[in-house]
């Protein structure tokens, strides 16, 4: 998993060249005029998924995890807590392999994402969006999947 501000997202870019395309989409992209939905950058190597949502109360939410896809995710407005947890042995509650997700009942850490940060995560680190931070409120964010 990485954390950190949009500004700094040039250090990243070496990780792989699909993951510097989708850095290039975030910065290159006004969200203000795109509506919410799912936009393709590379085939389905590379897909953008914009959303709005209320965050929701921690009992709400699940752990998720991918096989297939990195998650970019990036807050544009709003502000909520991600989960995160290494994924060692923990057993899903919930597979759908048509849409590389598995839902988890476990443990997290929670960390605060506000405007301007994103955070990468990889298959093998669990992650929960959504969880309100000191109220529920509405966020707004992009996620970028970036087949691994």
């Amino acid at each position: 998993m990485v954390i950190d501000l949009l500004k700094n997202s040039n250090r990243y870019l070496n990780l792989s060249e699909r993951i510097a395309k989708a850095f290039n989409y975030i910065n290159e992209t006004d969200f203000s005029q795109i509506a919410d939905g799912k936009y393709e950058i590379d085939s389905k190597n590379i897909f953008a998924l914009v959303q709005e949502y209320d965050t929701k109360e921690i009992s709400e939410c699940l752990l998720e995890g991918h096989r297939e896809y990195i998650d970019i995710q990036y807050i544009l407005s709003g502000a909520e807590m991600i989960g995160f947890a290494n994924l060692t042995d923990q057993v899903p509650v919930k597979v759908n392999i048509k849409d590389d997700y598995s839902l988890f009942e476990c443990d997290s850490t929670l960390i605060k994402f506000e405007p301007g940060m994103f955070a990468i995560f990889f298959p093998n680190d669990l992650h929960m969006p959504g969880v309100y931070a000191n109220q529920k409120s509405k966020v707004k964010k992009v996620v970028v999947k970036v087949r691994a």
